[in-house]
């Protein structure tokens, strides 16, 4: 592997370096140029016979309508670090923590019922004739109160710089105007953007793909004032950017109740992803997704009545559209595109239900990467990055097809880096091959079915709130990770799906996260039911596999509401005076592989000494088995995304299927993985390390051996190679 082939790649061009993009346009095997943010594309790359991709992102680059319409402006509610006072009353100035070039305060009629000002130490809100705001200060004026006591001010605050313009403008060193946002909200903005998109079609006469980037909210990215703690909070799922005065009063004459700035800001924890939804924050983004599916809709209408297609970025200003909602279908979207740091996210894409899937692949042509490292700049090695990002992707592209690759940013960046350029050439063409693959017949799987068992369930599909470097904290996202690439056919699902039967249809559920997490499942293991349901399933045959604080809940005879199924608890201080069951450590199926790595908790103890203890770590129980009448319950404490580690994760599921125990189509080598093809008959091996690798693969055509360079993939018809040994 790789032949030369063309198609299915999108290239970011740049105008005054047409040699280069038409010449790296042919090299790639692309058959669409794009723009980027902060590029445009000349006449001759326009005109040189390519698919035009042109990037819009609909709530900003408005900024002389903007600027006659502040009022209409985004906005989120902010609150004020809790102040001590010392005497009975106190002054609190409402932009101290925060970035001023990103907000300003909205104190006008409208927004100004909405404030709110607490006693942290009471958790009471302070009346409002006992505050009041001073304008020309900036200043919140308590009187009355109680001294030593904590206050806060929860506000509504204009977003006055676009958070991606933001920080494309901080990373790069733009030198150009802020761009602001947007609010399609108020029906004169509506109005304004109708004619806007309509016009633009009009003059874009060449374009072909309408990249929408994305529709009208942003993720939740609050900035600080102090650089030594920049980024205050940020959650890729978050709805906190999505709320104004209007929206705040359309919902009220909607659903018959008012939200508060409490409601979002919640203390200074703001309603994270993290924590399960309550019922007011669901009513609100079921409001808000009707509205973004209502208008965004008319956008993209405009778009089909001129002939283009229509594709949508799932990230940037993504909120409200909810690509694994079942409206999602009646936007019209054409295409979803995803940029993409691991496996998992390439996998949330393939999953949507659109005609083209893309994929944005890293490191972006920028100097430097999201983390602030140098990519593109002295003491960056892109083609390293590059490799680093794809071995982690090409897992996951090899279990789901995707339609189409691309890069985004400066083109001329890479002029320094031929080994960079002749790597993406590779990739390019690996890419297509695979896809060749997946359009002969799906690869071959596990008969065992798995699903991951959260509070957000198939919303939430493959993801957590943001990218892998962003939750890595979370087992559950590499768990999400190590499947990404596995032969396992994986759902989500919530625990009304429980009640609803979806367990019928599933051999092993995993359920990962700390108590109280909306990945754990928080209070919803407060419902009976779904314990019982799981009970009898896993008694029955089935598998629950519990990862950290599984069904973690207060206030019964053990922690883990599924105790009895995992045959473990956690001590959280009740049992420190008892007795704890002796164990001797047995590995009699062999499940985990030489290099894997469990972190342990040393308060994890036996139920009633029936589990089978099978690695520990100094004392500490870092994998067990349980039986439980038909079925299992399987505990790990921890688990962290490893290759070793993901054979770990394959061993356990296999063992839950009674899967046989010498696959086929499995590599003995765990730093290398496979993927079959039968209808083909092509097996397709892949070294994910960075060392020369051999490997075995056990096939209905007898052993294959196979030597593999770092990185490495190798593509191989066994059929042929049956027949010519016959």
């Amino acid at each position: 592997m790789s032949k030369t082939t063309k198609g299915s790649f999108t290239l970011p061009g740049e105008s005054g370096y047409e040699a280069l993009t038409l010449e790296l346009a042919e090299r790639w095997g692309a058959d669409v140029i794009r723009d980027s943010d902060g590029t445009k594309l000349s006449d001759e790359i326009i005109n040189a016979g390519y698919g035009i991709y042109s990037t819009i992102c609909i709530i900003r680059d408005h900024n002389e309508w903007a600027s006659r319409n502040l009022d209409k402006l985004q906005q989120c509610f902010l609150i004020t670090n809790p102040k001590v006072a010392v005497q009975d009353y106190i002054s609190i100035y409402l932009m101290e923590d925060f970035f001023a070039e990103q907000f300003k305060v909205n104190d006008s009629k409208e927004a100004f019922k909405y404030w709110q000002v607490y006693d942290r130490t009471t958790g009471e809100e302070v009346p409002r004739e006992q505050w009041n705001y001073e304008r020309e200060s900036g200043n919140v004026v308590l009187t009355g109160i109680v001294p030593w006591h904590k206050y806060t001010v929860s506000f509504l605050a204009y977003r006055i710089w676009e958070e991606i313009s933001m920080y494309n403008h901080t990373t790069n060193h733009w030198d150009k105007e802020h761009l602001m946002q947007i609010d399609p909200i108020y029906t004169e903005t509506q109005t304004y953007l109708l004619d806007w998109m309509e016009k633009w079609c009009v003059q874009h006469p060449e374009t072909t793909v309408v990249r929408f980037t994305s529709l009208f909210y942003n993720f939740a990215w609050i900035w600080g004032s102090d650089e030594r703690n920049r980024h205050l909070f940020s959650d890729w799922g978050s709805y906190d950017f999505t709320v104004s005065s209007r929206a705040l009063d359309l919902f009220a004459q909607k659903y018959g109740y008012s939200l508060t700035a409490e409601d979002f800001v919640n203390g200074g924890k703001y309603r994270v992803s993290h924590v399960p939804a309550e019922k007011r924050k669901l009513d609100w983004m079921a409001f808000i997704n009707d509205f973004v599916i209502e208008f965004g809709k008319k956008l993209i209408d405009i778009v089909h009545r001129h002939d283009k297609l229509a594709y949508v970025f799932f990230d940037d200003s993504w909120v409200g559209m909810e690509p694994y909602n079942d409206r999602f279908e009646e936007f019209g979207f054409d295409g979803m595109i995803k940029c993409v740091f691991s496996g998992y996210e390439a996998r949330m894409c393939s999953e949507v239900k659109v005609d083209t899937h893309e994929i944005r692949l890293h490191p972006y042509l920028f100097p430097v990467g999201l983390g602030g490292l140098p990519t593109f700049k002295e003491g960056g090695d892109p083609t390293l990055d590059a490799k680093k990002y794809w071995i982690n992707i090409r897992r996951a592209l090899l279990r789901e097809s995707i339609d189409r690759i691309g890069l985004g940013g400066y083109l001329h960046l890479v002029e320094p880096y031929p080994d960079f350029v002749a790597y993406i050439e590779k990739i390019a063409n690996e890419f297509r091959e695979m896809k060749e693959l997946h359009q002969a017949g799906k690869p071959y799987e596990l008969k065992t079915k798995v699903a991951i068992l959260h509070s957000w369930g198939k919303l939430r599909s493959w993801t957590l709130s943001g990218h892998f470097h962003e939750t890595y904290m979370y087992d559950l996202i590499h768990i999400n990770e190590a499947l990404s690439g596995l032969p396992v056919d994986v759902q989500f699902i919530d625990f009304e799906d429980i009640r609803q039967g979806a367990l019928e249809h599933c051999d092993v559920v995993i359920n990962a996260g700390s108590a109280g997490s909306a990945w754990s499942g928080g209070e919803h293991w407060n419902d009976h039911t779904c314990v019982d349901i799981l009970t009898q399933w896993v008694y029955e045959g089935g598998t629950f596999i519990g990862v950290n604080q599984p069904s973690a809940v207060p206030g019964y005879d053990h922690f883990f509401r599924m105790a009895h199924v995992l045959g473990v608890d956690e001590d959280t201080g009740a049992r420190v005076v008892h007795g704890k069951w002796s164990y001797t450590v047995k590995d009699e199926h062999q499940l985990v592989p030489e290099g894997a790595t469990i972190k342990g908790k040393n308060n994890i103890y036996l139920t009633d000494g029936a589990a089978t203890v099978v690695n520990d770590q100094d004392g500490d129980i870092t994998l067990s088995t349980h039986d439980f009448g038909k079925g299992k319950g399987i505990y790990l404490p921890s688990f962290e995304f490893t290759w070793a580690n993901t054979r770990l994760l394959l061993n356990l599921i296999r063992l839950a299927g009674h899967e046989p125990s010498e696959p086929k189509y499995i590599s003995d080598n765990w730093y290398t993985e496979c993927a079959y093809y039968p209808e083909s008959k092509i097996l397709v091996v892949i070294n994910n390390s960075d060392q020369a690798q051999s490997t075995t693969v056990d096939t209905e055509y007898g052993r294959q051996t196979f030597t593999l360079e770092p990185y490495d993939t190798v593509i191989t018809n066994i059929g042929v190679m049956k027949s010519v040994k016959d």
